[in-house]
C-alpha cells in the first residue's frame, strides 16, 4: 500500500477537450483543470484472487511472449497481436477477439523522439465511452458491424512491461465497483482530421485504487475499457500512471506496451 497523488479533472468549466496537436492561437491544449488528490493505492498482488474483469475491471495474467522487440511495429502486429487475441479470448471467454492498435511508452525515449514512444499518461481517464466504444466497432469491422453491435462486446487493454521490474510510473487502476456513472465525463480528443472521445474522471473519496508492484515482462494487466453489457458487471476502468514514493532515484524509466482489442461474445 502506498500514497500517491492522482490527477482527476475539474470539469466545472464545461465539456473538457484535449488537443493532440498544436491548437489554434489562444486555445489551451487542455481545458479540464487538474484536480489533484492524494489517495491510498493498494498492491493488487495482496488480493489477486479477488480481482476480476467483470467485478473490478482489472486482472493480472502470466503470459510468456515470443516477441523480441516491442518497438518493432511489424513484429508487434504480426506476432504480438495474435498472442494478445488468444490471451484475451482465454481470459474473457469471448468467441472472437480482434487486436487493433497499440502504444509503447517510455519517458526517456519519448523525450528524444525515439521508437514512436509516448509519455506515461498522468491523468485519470478511461479510453472509451458509451459513444466511442460502439463507434470503434463501426470503424474497424465494416459490414459486420451492425450484426456485431446487436450482441455483447468489450474493449480490453492488455498492458505489459517491455522491461521489468517496473519501478517508476506504475499504472494504477480504480476498482470499477467503487465508481458511479456520474464519475465519468465525456471528453473530446481533438485530432487534426477527426474528434474522438474518452472519459475524464471526477473525484470521489469512495474510489478504491490498485497497482501491481514491480511488474515483470511476463505479466500482463488486463483492463476493461468498455463493456456493452448492462447486467451489473464492470463496464469501464479508470486508470493513470502514478509516482510511487518508494521508487529509487536512479530507477530506469518505465517501458510498457498496451494493446487494445475488441472482444465479441455470442448470444447466450
Amino acid at each position: 500500500m502506498i500514497k500517491a497523488t492522482l490527477n482527476y479533472s475539474d470539469v466545472s468549466g464545461g465539456r473538457p477537450e484535449f488537443f493532440l496537436y498544436r491548437p489554434p492561437e489562444g486555445t489551451p491544449r487542455r481545458t479540464p483543470r487538474r484536480d489533484a488528490h492524494t489517495v491510498t493505492v493498494h498492491d493488487g498482488r495482496e488480493v489477486l484472487a479477488e480481482l476480476s474483469l467483470d467485478r473490478q475491471g482489472v486482472a493480472l495474467e502470466r503470459h510468456d511472449t515470443r516477441v523480441e522487440d516491442f518497438y518493432d511495429v511489424e513484429e508487434v502486429r504480426t506476432r504480438y497481436f495474435p498472442e494478445v487475441e488468444e490471451l484475451v479470448r482465454d481470459a474473457t471467454g469471448a468467441d472472437r477477439v480482434v487486436a487493433f492498435d497499440h502504444n509503447v511508452r517510455c519517458a526517456t525515449r519519448a523525450e528524444k523522439g525515439e521508437s514512436g514512444a509516448q509519455m506515461p499518461v498522468r491523468f485519470v481517464h478511461n479510453d472509451y465511452t458509451l459513444r466511442s466504444g460502439p463507434q470503434r466497432v463501426r470503424d474497424l469491422m465494416g459490414d459486420e458491424a451492425p450484426e456485431l453491435l446487436r450482441h455483447r462486446f468489450a474493449v480490453i487493454n492488455a498492458w505489459r512491461p517491455i522491461r521489468g521490474p517496473v519501478l517508476a510510473d506504475p499504472l494504477a487502476v480504480c476498482d470499477a465497483s467503487s465508481m458511479r456513472p456520474g464519475d465519468f465525463v465525456g471528453t473530446d480528443l481533438r485530432y487534426r482530421d477527426r474528434t474522438g472521445e474518452v472519459y475524464s474522471v471526477t473525484f470521489r473519496p469512495e474510489h478504491r485504487w490498485y497497482f501491481f508492484s514491480q511488474m515483470e515482462r511476463h505479466e500482463v494487466m488486463l483492463l476493461k475499457c468498455y463493456d456493452s453489457s448492462e447486467d451489473g458487471r464492470a463496464r469501464f476502468t479508470a486508470h493513470s500512471a502514478i509516482d510511487d514514493p518508494g521508487t529509487p532515484a536512479d530507477a530506469p524509466a518505465r517501458e510498457s506496451i498496451e494493446v487494445r482489442a475488441l472482444a465479441f461474445f455470442a448470444p447466450a
